[in-house]
C-alpha cells in the first residue's frame, strides 16, 4: 500500500490521492486498507516515515564507503543523497520539505501532515548530530534543524527549478549548509 502511495503522489498529487485508488492499486480491500491506516494522512505519514529510514540508510552507506574527513564532507553527502532520493524514489518529493501541506496548511488534515514533517526534520537534524560528532546541547540541535529545514527549501525550489534537481542551486545549498554550521562544529 505504501508503494501505491507513493507512486500515486507522483502521479495525481496530495489532494487528488485517495484512499480507496491505494487500496485498489494494491489489490486490497478497503477494510484492508483501514486495518492499517486511520485515514489518508496515516498512510502520507507512514510513507513518510519510511522515507526518512531509507534516506538515513543510503546515507549511511553511502558515508561508509565515501572519503569523509570532515563534517563538511559529511554535509554535502547528505544533501546529494537527498537530491538522489528526489530523483530516483517514488513519492519522496511529494513527502518531504513540506511538499504535502498543499495550499491550506491551516486545516487540521495540514497541521497533522505539518506535523509528521516537523518530525521526520527533527529526526534528521538528531541524526546529523549524532553523525557529525559535534557537542550535544540545545544550540547546536537548533542549528541542525534550521540547517534542514532551510536546506529542505532550497532543495524544493532547486527540483522546481529543474526536474533533476538545479546542480547549481544544489550547491548553493550545500554552501549554505555549510556556512550556517561552521561557527557550530569542529574545525578540524
Amino acid at each position: 500500500m505504501l508503494d501505491e502511495c507513493a507512486r500515486l503522489l507522483d502521479e495525481v498529487g496530495l489532494d487528488a490521492l485517495t484512499t480507496k485508488e491505494v487500496a485498489r492499486r494494491a489489490g486490497v480491500p478497503i477494510g484492508t486498507f483501514y486495518q492499517f491506516f486511520p485515514d489518508k494522512q496515516g498512510l502520507v505519514r507512514a510513507l513518510a516515515a519510511r522515507s526518512l529510514e531509507l534516506l538515513l540508510a543510503r546515507f549511511i552507506a553511502r558515508l561508509a564507503e565515501a572519503d569523509a574527513a570532515h563534517w563538511t564532507d559529511v554535509t554535502d553527502l547528505g544533501i546529494d543523497e537527498f537530491a538522489a532520493m528526489k530523483r530516483d524514489t517514488p513519492g519522496f518529493g511529494a513527502i518531504d520539505l513540506g511538499a504535502a501541506l498543499g495550499d491550506d496548511p491551516v486545516t487540521r488534515a495540514g497541521e497533522r501532515l505539518f506535523e509528521a514533517v516537523r518530525e521526520q526534520d527533527a529526526a534528521v537534524a538528531d541524526r546529523l548530530r549524532a553523525l557529525l560528532g559535534g557537542p550535544a546541547g540545545a544550540d547546536l540541535d537548533r542549528a541542525l534543524l534550521v540547517t534542514v529545514e532551510a536546506a529542505g527549501a532550497v532543495l524544493k525550489f532547486a527540483f522546481r527549478a529543474a526536474p533533476e534537481g538545479d546542480p547549481a542551486l544544489i550547491e548553493e545549498c550545500k554552501r549554505l549548509a555549510r556556512r550556517y554550521l561552521a561557527d557550530r562544529l569542529p574545525q578540524v
